[in-house]
This record gives structure tokens, sequence and C-alpha cells, in this order.
């Protein structure tokens, strides 16, 4: 009996002293609990796309609670109402934030641009760009194979006819697709009012620019012309709208002789 025993007892006392050092290992070596920073993460969409500069939702909410930064309006996916709750837990005045989308810059379907080859490898965008630039005759323009749509979580781009097309009422901003593009076509503009964009990124001189796509721009300059608000110039044979001098008139949209400027709408 007692050969059973003393091997018990022995157990069970090695493991009421461990037990005791992982009870005061745990108080000795616990990290002290941010509330705040709590309390703001659980207001956070968490999408952790890192929009609003910080590394995720918890690196946000813990800059908020340290006072590395004041600005309670830099989560775009969540929108005025995530900043008003965070200017409720902070104790500061509530900030809005600026409704954007992110737009494809590009408008070379099947029927303006055509493929220069037939492109049988890894569906994806920046890997078909390793060779000569993908299957497309316009190397600026976009590829269609959906690295975007990967990146998207809010099921808000879709490739139409071979071109991503992006909801501006299921966009929540995140910037997600911006950096998976490799060829640099997606851009945040603001949804506030009415804003004209040039829906092209083709830098070629325009004979060279329209043989690769009909929709491409071609530096004609009546768009600058057309602008009364300076809000429209022309580099590297390529037009583009500053959204903060913009008052979507759609002056340059009208004018546009291959129709590569498009007016992006507020949100409905």
């Amino acid at each position: 009996m007692t050969e059973i025993l003393f091997p018990i007892l022995l157990v069970a006392g090695i493991g009421l002293v461990l037990g005791l050092g992982l009870a005061i290992a745990s108080k000795v070596m616990a990290v002290p609990v941010d509330e705040k920073a709590e309390a703001i993460t659980a207001v956070l969409p968490g999408a952790n796309c890192g929009a609003c500069g910080f590394s995720g939702c918890a690196g946000y909410a813990a800059a908020l609670s340290s006072g590395k930064t004041d600005q309670t309006n830099l989560c775009a996916p969540g929108g005025t109402s995530a900043a008003t709750e965070i200017a409720e837990i902070l104790g500061t005045a509530p900030a809005s934030v600026l409704p954007t989308t992110a737009v494809v810059m590009c408008m070379g379907n099947s029927a303006n641009s055509h493929d220069k080859m037939t492109y049988k490898g890894v569906s994806s965008c920046r890997m078909a760009t390793q060779l000569f630039g993908g299957a497309k005759e316009c190397t600026y323009g976009c590829l269609g194979l959906g690295d975007c749509v990967d990146a998207c979580e809010f099921d808000a781009i879709h490739i139409c006819d071979g071109v991503a097309r992006i909801s501006t009422i299921a966009c929540h901003s995140c910037k997600a697709c911006v950096k998976a593009c490799p060829k640099g076509l997606i851009t945040m503009l603001p949804l506030n009012v009415t804003q004209a964009a040039v829906l092209c990124n083709n830098k070629e001189k325009g004979a060279a620019a329209r043989k690769h796509c009909k929709a491409a721009c071609i530096g004609c300059m009546k768009c600058v012309k057309a602008c009364e608000h300076d809000a429209v110039k022309v580099e590297n044979f390529l037009a583009s709208v500053d959204p903060k001098k913009c008052i979507g008139c759609g002056k340059c949209h009208e004018v546009c002789p291959v129709g590569c400027i498009d007016l992006i709408t507020p949100k409905g």
C-alpha cells in the first residue's frame, strides 16, 4: 500500500509546487491590460487593412490610447460611425471620415484593347506582368486576372470583360486592392461630391497609345482647355484630374474625344 501511495503523493506534491509557481509567474509576468485600447479595438471593424497607417486595428487602437495619434477618423472601413464611437471613448470632439472609393484607372476591355499573346501561366496579375508586361497590347492596362479581387474582403471588385471594376457602394476604402495591383492602376477618390477621373494610365504618345487601346488618353489637351478651375493637367501625354480642385462639372468628360474621362458620383 505504501509503495503505491508514496508515488501518488510525490506526483501530487510536484504538481502543487509547479501550480503555485505558475500562479506566481502569471502575476509577476502579467502584461497590464489597456482597457481603453481594448474598447477602441472592439469599435473598429477588424479589417486589419492598414489603411490608417498602423499595423492593423490593434495597432491603431494602441496608438490612440497611448496618445501617439489623436486622429480618430483614420479608419476608412469603419467610417464616421467608428470615428464617433472612438471619440466618445477618448472624450474628444467627434470627427467625420471623408467617404472615398477605389477606382480602376483603365478602360482596356476586350473591345478597346486586344491581347498580343495567349497567357497560360499562373492566374495572377503580378506573375503575368513579369512576362513582357502581360498579355494585353497595352502594357499599362489592367490584366484582369483578379489580384485585386482576391485582396478585397468585401466582395466589392469583379472582373468585367477583362477589366476590374469596383462598386462604390460595396467599397470600404481599405486600400487592399491598391496594394495588390502590380500596375498601380487603382487609386482612391473622394465620394462626397461628383468627381471627374481619367480612366487611363497609358503614358505613350497619342498615336502609340491609341494603337494599343482605343480608349487611351492621347494627351490632346482638350480637357485642360475646357476646365475652368485648373483641375486638369497633362503630363507625359496623360491627363489627370486634381480632386481638390475638381467640382464635377463634367466639361472635361464632354470634350474628351476618346471617352476616357468618367464622372464618379457620391454613394447613394
